[in-house]
């Protein structure tokens, strides 16, 4: 599966972002979608997943913030980002998990908070 983001770039505190990614090649392998977030003194933490039945679920310190859509026709997902703060500042990461719970990843780009 390779994936491809969009979406992304700096925006002041209390602003919004919406990140973009869409799957392609072996889609019928994917079992979820996610959106992870890394900064370089920290691991990459899961921000919010949606299942192929739309069932998702959320870090604690994005919930009622973020929001996690999926088009299962087109192969995407989406992270709409409101009321952002300068901590989600971090490299966004698209991932799609197959069924034995393997992740492929994209870029990852930058999301940048402003305080």
């Amino acid at each position: 599966v390779q994936l491809v983001e969009s979406g992304g770039g700096v925006v002041q505190a209390g602003g919004s972002l919406r990140l973009s990614c869409a799957a392609s090649g072996s889609t019928s392998d994917i079992s979820a979608m996610a959106w992870y977030r890394q900064t370089p003194d920290k691991q990459r933490d899961l921000v919010a997943i949606i299942t192929n039945d739309r069932s998702s679920n959320y870090k604690d310190s994005v919930k009622g913030r973020f929001t996690i859509s999926r088009d299962n026709v087109k192969n995407t997902v989406e992270l709409q980002m409101n009321s952002l703060k300068p901590e989600d500042t971090a490299r966004y990461f698209c991932s799609a998990r197959d069924y034995d719970g393997l992740n492929n990843w994209g870029m990852g780009p930058p999301v940048t908070v402003s305080s």
